[in-house]
Order: structure tokens, then C-alpha cells, then sequence
């Protein structure tokens, strides 16, 4: 009786579930399913295979600022571990130092090792606050630079791996177009289901009652290093999964994909997008790629260099944080709310004063 009343339950759920999800979000999964019928090659493999790359990176930052309160530098660094981790165990050109297992061994080994550092330095990182999270995330970011950078028994120096590819997996060549468009789609739901589910789980809710008052939450008996450290393990997981696949799409890792200047794009990309869900981290990211891509070509269409286009991206992030904070879904907030204003009364339409 007790399992039939539960899978009433659960029966009586589901489409209570479907109801929840805005008419929006379908419409942007069936133009998202069907665009590479309009779009070429390299639309779908390098804007939005690398927005979503980006995007899954970004989320991993996206998730512990935004939920966790701890914003850290570290998330690219742990990209790129995983990354070299499947150069590392996997197939590359480098013989020498790759060990050629199998993909099925080689990427959940990377994932399992990354999520294990993503968990230490944790440990070491929700012992401060604030600034001093970001310095020491940014010190442990620009120390693995340079190790792999001087490395060559392990991590192959500067030069790193090249040759990575994804496993041809039921015959299918995942590094092509279309079918590296669909591999990084469906990772990037995924994580950014996985996020909106366990904010909304009661780990989630108590990391957010950790955020917002920690000594209360203590007092209540949640220990709040646990909560913080197993929010950057989960971080880390989903940093690890854009990483390889990051490595996959350039087919290579080196010590320039974990460089400083990368730490620094995640955190331009999830401030552009906006800290406060989810969608931010990919909104922040389809801007930032689209910018890096076209911005050379603009700025020599002005007659101006063409190695100064960061001076593009630089602006655009400044002009964003400057009329919003909290990134373009604030902006988009703070203009629906402006919409639903009377433009004579400055009342909401329907009586409620602002």
C-alpha cells in the first residue's frame, strides 16, 4: 500500500513538474535542437560548441558564488587538470607520457581525481572569506600554471598535449560539427539541470543558509564546512566536464589553457551573465565568445589593431557591470519591472505602488 501510494505520488508529480517549466525555456530547447539545421559548421563547433564549453566552466563558478557565497579563481584550473588528466591516461601524440587506456577508464579517472583536488582545495579555501578566497583560489590557479608550464616528465611543459580526440563511440566521430554541437548541448542541460536541482534540494538550501548566515545555520547544527567544501567538490565535477571537452574541441592541452588570463574569462563571463541562476553563466558565455570571435575583425574594420581586441571585450564588461551589477539577467529584470510601470504614475499596472 505504502509503494502504491508513493508511485501515486510520484505519477500526480510529474506533470505538475512540466507545468513549472516556462513556455520560454521550451521554446529555447526546440530552437536549440533544431539550429544546426540552419547554421554552418563553424557556428555550431566554435560559437556554440565553445559557448557551452565556456558556459559548463563558468556554471562550476556560477554555482559557488551564487549559492555558496565563495568566489573562486580556481574553476579554470580545474578544467584544465581534467583536461590533462585525459591527455595524461588517455591517447595523445605524446606517447612517451600518455598511457593509452581506454576512454571509458581514462575520463572517469580524470573526473574522480579532479573532483578529489576540486574537494582539497576546498578544504583549504572555505577557511577564508571574501578577498582573500579569491587570492588564494588565484595563487593555486597560477601555481599549477606554471608547474605544467615547467613540468616535462608529467605535464609536457609548455608544449602540453596535442592530438586529444574524443572516443569514436558506437562509430560516430564526436569532434565532428554536428555531432560535437549535440555532445556539448547535452552536457550543458545536463549541469545546468544538475545546478537547478540541487539548489533546490535541501543540501543546496542549507548552502544557501550557509551563504546568507552561517552562524545561524551552525547554531542549527549543519556543519557549514562540510556544506561549503562538498560545494566546491560538485563545482569541481562540472568544471571537469568542460574541460574535457575543451581539450576535445582544440585537441590539445597546454599551460596557456590554464593560464591566468583564463581564470580571469570565467569570472568575466559569470559577472556578465549574472550570479544570480543558472542561465547566467551560459548567457555570459555566448556573449563573451561571440566577442573574442568577431572583436578582432571589428576593431580592424575601424582601422584600429587587431591585437587590441580586449580593449572590446574590457568595455563590453564594463558597460554591462556599469548599468547592472547583476549582469544582463538583472538588467533583463530591471526592465520588465520598468515595463509593468505606468509611465505617467510610476505605479505598477494593476495599483501597487513602487
Amino acid at each position: 500500500m505504502a509503494v502504491l501510494e508513493k508511485t501515486e505520488a510520484y505519477g500526480s508529480e510529474t506533470p505538475q513538474w512540466f507545468e513549472r517549466v516556462p513556455p520560454a525555456y521550451w521554446a529555447l530547447t526546440i530552437v536549440l535542437l533544431v539550429l544546426p539545421a540552419f547554421v554552418s559548421d563553424f557556428v555550431m563547433f566554435q560559437i556554440m560548441g565553445w559557448t557551452y564549453i565556456t558556459g559548463l566552466i563558468a556554471l562550476s563558478l556560477m554555482f559557488l558564488g551564487g549559492y555558496g557565497g565563495m568566489v573562486s579563481l580556481g574553476q579554470m584550473a580545474l578544467a584544465g587538470f581534467a583536461g590533462y588528466m585525459v591527455a595524461i591516461f588517455g591517447n595523445s601524440a605524446v606517447v612517451e607520457v600518455s598511457q593509452g587506456w581506454p576512454w571509458w577508464i581514462a575520463v572517469p579517472l580524470a573526473l574522480v581525481l579532479t573532483i578529489i583536488v576540486a574537494t582539497a582545495i576546498g578544504w583549504l579555501a572555505v577557511r577564508t572569506a571574501g578577498i582573500y578566497t579569491i587570492m588564494i583560489t588565484l595563487a593555486i590557479s597560477a601555481a599549477f600554471f606554471y608547474f605544467t608550464r615547467q613540468n616535462y616528465e608529467l605535464f609536457n611543459g609548455f608544449q602540453g598535449f596535442n592530438s586529444v580526440l574524443p572516443p569514436k563511440l558506437f562509430g560516430v566521430d564526436w569532434r565532428g560539427p554536428m555531432t560535437f554541437y549535440y555532445l556539448t548541448l547535452f552536457w550543458a542541460a545536463l549541469g545546468f539541470g544538475g545546478v537547478l536541482y540541487i539548489s533546490r534540494a535541501p543540501f543546496g538550501l542549507a548552502l544557501q543558509g550557509v551563504r546568507d548566515n552561517p552562524r545561524r545555520m551552525a547554531a542549527l547544527g549543519y556543519s557549514v564546512t562540510s556544506h561549503r567544501v562538498a560545494a566546491h567538490a560538485f563545482a569541481g565535477l562540472i568544471a571537469g566536464i568542460g574541460g574535457i571537452l575543451l581539450t576535445w574541441q582544440s585537441s590539445q592541452i597546454s599551460p596557456g589553457t590554464v593560464g591566468i588570463g583564463a581564470a580571469i574569462d570565467i569570472l568575466v563571463v559569470a559577472v556578465i551573465g549574472g550570479l544570480r541562476h543558472p542561465i547566467g553563466a551560459f548567457i555570459g558565455a555566448f556573449i563573451f565568445v561571440i566577442l573574442k570571435t568577431f572583436a578582432v575583425d571589428v576593431l580592424v574594420a575601424l582601422g584600429l589593431g587587431g591585437e587590441r581586441f580586449q580593449l572590446l571585450i574590457g568595455l563590453g564588461f564594463l558597460i554591462i557591470v556599469f548599468f547592472s551589477p547583476d549582469g544582463v539577467l538583472g538588467l533583463w529584470e530591471r526592465l520588465r519591472s520598468h515595463s509593468k510601470r505606468d509611465p505617467l504614475t510610476g505605479e505598477e499596472r494593476g495599483g501597487r505602488s513602487q
